[in-house]
């Protein structure tokens, strides 16, 4: 692995949709999740992630090191029996390995950290054994990220749609084809802040400099990898990066934030495309000492 991180980083996302669902609401019918008071749509944090996870497995292939914790399919219970191997121990044997090294539950939690990337940089509660006395501990990860939203507000529409393929025996002799509904946002570019601690990745995962790059290529990509006709276009238009000169960083983050602005065309009144926009960053209210990198 390489060197821990030693600086504080910021960093904007702004990623469209065209034609899609970005990120359907299952407690209302799997529409495009929106802010019912202002009418902006959202994109959870937990959706974006799951897009990082599956491009670095996609990308690693479960090479040591980058391993994926939280993976479609695979109860956790799994990937924490690995420390039972790590250990050499079962789950009758962990409780007398615990009496004899009281280091065994840091042994375990810093394991978890070196071979699983989504550990190391988000974080994870490993407590999934109830009654066992295997404990992988709680880890707080040190990027994070916000929900995103979208620069304006945003309208979904439901498109009918019909298919000749019949389900049933019984319906085909009454009619040939079936109905159905798709709900999209004709276009809407999104806004995600997130935030990478150095301190934390010192101080508990080991979030290196080569995980750093990882991170945002996977973010880069993440789209061009997850193609579906229900999700439409999506892309990722600009991932803008604030690195500070120290650990513990330069100034507050929202101040980096604000100097970021995403404005609409005078002349247009409902977007359809990223050109529509215009990105601006104030670079007069950013800190000498904070470096801004556009990544693409």
């Amino acid at each position: 692995m390489a060197d821990v991180i030693k600086n504080r980083y910021e960093f904007v996302i702004l990623f469209d949709v065209e034609n899609g669902n970005p990120n359907g609401d299952p407690d209302a019918g799997n529409l495009p999740r929106i802010d019912p008071e202002s009418g902006y749509g959202i994109v959870t944090d937990v959706c974006l992630k799951r897009k990082i996870r599956n491009y670095v497995e996609t990308v690693k292939e479960d090479s040591e090191g980058y391993q994926i914790y939280i993976k479609e399919d695979v109860p956790l219970n799994r990937s924490d029996n690995t420390a039972y191997e790590y250990l050499g121990t079962d789950d009758k044997g962990i409780k007398d390995l615990k009496k004899k090294d009281p280091e065994v539950d840091r042994k375990i939690c810093d394991f978890m950290c070196r071979n699983f990337f989504d550990i190391r940089t988000f974080g994870a509660v490993m407590t999934t054994f109830v009654k066992a006395a295997l404990n992988c501990g709680q880890v707080r990860g040190p990027v994070q990220l916000g929900f995103s939203r979208s620069i304006d507000p945003i309208v979904s529409q439901e498109v009918t749609i019909t298919r000749v393929a019949i389900t049933t025996e019984k319906d085909a002799e009454m009619k040939s084809t079936e109905m159905g509904r798709k709900n999209i946002v004709p276009y809407a570019l999104y806004r995600t802040e997130g935030y990478i601690s150095a301190n934390l990745a010192r101080k508990v995962t080991g979030f290196s400099e080569e995980d750093l790059e990882l991170l945002w290529e996977a973010i880069i990509n993440m789209f061009e990898i997850d193609h579906s006709a229900a999700r439409g276009k999506m892309a990722v238009r600009e991932l803008i990066v604030f690195k500070h000169s120290k650990e513990l960083g330069d100034c507050p983050a929202y101040k980096l934030f604000d100097a970021i602005e995403v404005k609409k065309h005078d002349d247009v009144d409902y977007p359809r495309k990223y050109s529509d926009y215009t990105i601006t960053i104030h670079e007069e209210q950013i800190p000498e000492t904070v470096e801004v990198l556009r990544k693409i």
